[in-house]
């Protein structure tokens, strides 16, 4: 099933089906009789995370294209919650960086609390999937070293269309389109590390709650965008997540 929010709703075929008192602190799934259709809906992020966790360089084409070695252990930073996007929601270029690019990624929405995951039970841990854009100042972050400015801007975390709980995530077909134009072409089974081991490795760190989100890395072919650029992140088995870039 899909799950996305007017508040919180179930896609049903072309139609959007409202959830009776849902919470992520307890995200039971009770489908109402009211119903919306998919076509008269505007979407907004399908979550509101508490904190975004981020990887880093978490396929070795990616890393490669970018001139860095591949990493022994996960690279983590964070993005802030004010960085979240919805879908169809603009992209704002800040006018003080030169080059923002896309990175389409899947995202770990987590919905129970977890601590000192065992990678062997992650899976009960995790609410579903959803689709990532980790939209990138690429200047800012290189110029800076670390990644907060370059990856934490308003508008820099398009998340969405909805949420997918029934999902093998071990080898799921990850493209990138810009202008209709593939940028990105993988599969999540080129991971180094596999959401099983980013479970376990960002939980070991810091205690994930109901509602969080992992962004998993993205492969190769990241690239520059431009103002009034569609950009379009489509994960097998879940959807495409669709933005738009303009000047901030």
């Amino acid at each position: 099933m899909k799950i996305c929010r007017i508040s919180g709703a179930l896609l049903d075929g072309a139609g959007l089906r409202r959830l009776r008192d849902f919470h992520w602190a307890d995200p039971v799934i009770v489908p109402t009789g009211d119903s919306v259709p998919l076509d008269e809906a505007l979407l907004i992020a399908p979550v509101t995370p508490g904190k975004i966790v981020a990887v880093g360089r978490n396929y070795a084409d990616h890393a490669k294209e970018l001139g860095n070695d591949v990493p022994a252990e996960p690279i983590l930073f964070l993005k802030p919650p004010s960085a979240l996007n919805s879908p169809g929601g603009a992209i704002d270029m800040p006018a003080v960086s030169s080059r923002v690019d896309f990175e389409g990624e899947l995202a770990i929405v987590i919905g129970r609390r977890a601590k000192n995951v065992d990678p062997a039970g992650w899976r009960e841990y995790v609410f579903g999937f959803t689709c990532a854009n980790d939209v990138t100042a690429r200047d800012l972050q290189k110029r800076d070293v670390q990644f907060t400015r370059g990856k934490g801007f308003d508008t820099f975390c398009p998340l969405g269309p909805w949420i997918e709980t029934e999902l093998d995530p071990s080898d799921l077909a990850i493209r990138t389109r810009v202008n209709g134009e593939t940028r990105q072409d993988a599969r999540t089974s080129m991971m180094i590390f596999s959401p099983a081991a980013l479970v376990a490795f960002v939980s070991g760190i810091m205690t994930l709650e109901p509602g969080d989100v992992i962004l998993t890395g993205t492969p190769a072919g990241v690239g520059p965008l431009a103002a009034g650029d569609t950009v379009e992140v489509e994960i097998e088995g879940i959807g495409t997540l669709r933005n738009y870039t303009r000047k901030g």
